[in-house]
């Protein structure tokens, strides 16, 4: 077991090394991006399917409650957390849609759509994202593998080199919180210990 979980470990780093060697201005980018956009009174809307979806809302949680300081709230929402919207739309229309009726009713020219799909093909995520397009929002994606279909639809593809989901997602949530302390640094002056 020791020898698996060195193993895990290095490819872990490896993905992450290799991602951030190419990308750290990306993300840098993205970052000051989500910040313009909340200064002008936008709000980031985050969504993707299971782990992606608990990424989603791991972010939101610490944009809305707090990163690495106590500061007043960041308006930031998980599509994926309300059951009855979520199991309405896919029982009444299909889970294609159940993303893209949510930008539809709440996104607003100016604010920030974040599509998390570890494939980059997820037919929801890419509904979603379109919707948001229309609408004139911006578009960020976490994608993973080439970056699939996203990589061409959003305005800033941040994609993992990796074809494991989980190496993938663990890329994810680091440039999470990455984008968060960033933020909040530019919202709210210097990082605090």
């Amino acid at each position: 077991m020791i020898e698996k979980i060195t193993e895990i470990v290095h490819q872990s780093l490896d993905v992450k090394c290799r991602f951030f060697a190419a990308h750290t201005a990306d993300v840098g980018r993205v970052a000051r991006t989500i910040a313009e956009s909340l200064k002008a009174g936008g709000r980031i809307y985050l969504f993707g399917n299971g782990g992606s979806a608990s990424d989603a809302q791991h972010i939101a949680a610490e944009f809305i409650n707090r990163f690495s300081f106590d500061h007043p709230p960041i308006p930031a929402l998980a599509l994926t957390t309300d059951t009855s919207v979520l199991t309405s739309i896919s029982n009444d229309s299909a889970f294609l849609h159940v993303f893209s009726r949510q930008i539809a009713a709440f996104g607003r020219r100016g604010d920030v759509a974040v599509g998390i799909s570890t494939s980059g093909s997820s037919p929801n995520v890419i509904e979603g994202i379109k919707q948001a397009k229309q609408l004139r929002m911006t578009t960020v994606g976490l994608l993973g593998k080439d970056g699939g279909q996203l990589a061409a639809l959003v305005d800033h593809a941040l994609i993992v080199p990796s074809n494991s989901t989980a190496r993938v997602q663990e890329v994810h949530i680091m440039i999470g919180h990455i984008i968060c302390e960033l933020v909040e640094h530019e919202l709210y002056g210097s990082i605090q210990p």
